[in-house]
């Protein structure tokens, strides 16, 4: 195998080369995973363009799944895996029961550490989530951002018959409207300022929610980090209703002096989200990875957009600007 490969470093903001790089070489705990399709996150977007990872050069890439090519356990060779992508130390408090997302001292792959925008990335075997061979190297991508969907709407504690709306229709919104669903939900819905998103998510049975028509919900989902998204979101729910907040903000948050007081005489449950479950006792990827084998929802077909890594440019500057609609973009390589 070649000492070096191809993979999109990221060396400065708004700085991205396809380039040779070194091959990765797994270390104690660790396989060369050869990467088969790794898709691009929203927050990609400014992380390349204007945050930065945190540090240069960087390797992006977070949502991937790819081909076990190197390991020193014979079992693991060939198998196709996904990747949690948080490292945690597994010696702090929130680590040592479990708590991996709350980890005081995480690494993470694609932001803190290289990611999967490469043909090659060494991991930890403890963050595989191995999978059934009849998922597609593309579908088993999106078990990234459906473990932090399925979270989500754990946190809303959906009983029977509620009626759930989803804020912003992008793909975590509509894997989240699917696991809502699943979860006993009696309607869903889903609201976004793009006609293009709702028009898509129609596609999946999600109608747009018209709270006229369909009436106050019972939980709620703010995935779009607006703040007229966030009011709107307290406006729609009925009393004692259930707001999980998800959404990564663009800037300040402000909530109007009317919807912070509806909050209150409504007795209205607010709380945060962050990332997934990935432990023995709740673990959203397995639930994905087993939602993925049986068949029985859609995750491949939010794919709007597949790209080979050498246009990753090209790919992220269409999503930047917005040139095309997208839900979800994909990096996908050749298989063998």
């Amino acid at each position: 195998m070649a000492k070096t490969m191809k993979a999109a470093v990221l060396h400065a903001v708004a700085d991205l080369r396809y380039e040779d790089v070194a091959r990765p070489v797994p270390g104690e705990g660790e396989v060369l995973l050869q990467v088969m399709a790794a898709g691009v996150c929203g927050s990609d977007i400014p992380r390349v363009f204007t945050k930065g990872t945190y540090h240069f050069p960087t390797i992006p890439g977070h949502e991937f799944a790819g081909k076990i090519v190197e390991s020193d356990d014979p079992a693991l060779l060939g198998r196709k895996a996904a990747v949690f992508p948080l490292l945690p130390c597994r010696k702090c408090a929130a680590c040592q029961v479990g708590e991996y997302v709350k980890c005081a001292d995480y690494d993470y792959y694609g932001s803190r550490r290289d990611g999967a925008f490469a043909e090659y990335l060494a991991v930890d075997k403890r963050n595989l989530v191995l999978l059934d061979d009849k998922i597609s190297y593309a579908e088993a991508s999106l078990l990234e951002p459906a473990a932090v969907a399925r979270a989500a709407v754990r946190r809303m504690q959906i009983t029977l018959g509620d009626t759930v709306v989803i804020f912003g229709a992008g793909p975590i919104g509509l894997l989240a409207a699917q696991w809502a669903k699943k979860a006993g939900a009696g309607l869903v819905r889903v609201v976004d300022i793009s006609e293009e998103k709702l028009a898509f998510a129609r596609q999946f049975g999600f109608e747009a929610y018209d709270q006229a028509r369909d009436g106050a919900c019972q939980c709620a989902l703010e995935g779009t980090g607006a703040s007229a998204a966030l009011n709107n979101a307290v406006k729609a729910l009925a009393p004692n209703g259930r707001l999980v907040l998800m959404g990564n903000p663009f800037g300040d948050m402000t909530i109007d002096k009317g919807v912070y007081s509806e909050i209150l005489r409504r007795e209205i449950t607010m709380c945060g989200t962050w990332n997934s479950s990935y432990n023995d006792r709740v673990n959203d990827w397995k639930a994905v990875a087993e939602a993925m084998a049986a068949g029985d929802m859609a995750f491949e077909a939010l794919i709007t957009h597949r790209y080979p890594l050498e246009r990753c440019n090209e790919a992220l500057e269409m999503m930047r600007d917005k040139k095309e609609f997208f839900t979800k973009v994909t990096f996908v390589a050749k298989e063998d």
